[in-house]
């Protein structure tokens, strides 16, 4: 069993800042690819921002200069800060990660709950 609990969402207004938590926990081997993304109320779920195990990091062009997604291996926890918060930011928000639970086994991508993130004064 692998679970995937996000935290840190919530309701902050139009230029402020806030940090989501992603840790990946239970059954894990190894972990590669690792991202974020969202869904607003009426649209696609679309991808804000990814990264690999080696660092490498994929932005949405909407959320570039103003979003960081950063991991720590060790704990399988993603991050993403995100500054500059606009209205249009307002979703919610679901962490990935691809992960391999035995050696034998191939990688699988397990999702979130998903956490609000509301961007309003």
């Amino acid at each position: 069993q692998v679970q995937l609990v996000e935290s840190g969402g919530g309701l902050v207004q139009p230029g402020g800042s806030v940090r989501l938590s992603c840790a990946a926990s239970g059954s894990i081997f190894s972990t590669n690819d690792m991202g974020w993304y969202r869904q607003a109320p009426g649209k696609q779920r679309e991808l804000v921002a990814a990264i690999t195990s080696d660092g490498v990091t994929n932005y949405a062009d909407s959320v570039k200069g103003r979003f960081t997604i950063s991991r720590d291996n060790a704990k399988n926890t993603v991050y993403l800060q995100m500054n500059s918060l606009k209205p249009e930011d307002t979703a919610v928000y679901y962490c990935n990660a691809n992960i391999k639970r035995s050696a034998l086994s191939a990688y699988f991508k397990y999702w979130g709950q998903g956490t609000q993130v509301t961007v309003s004064s």
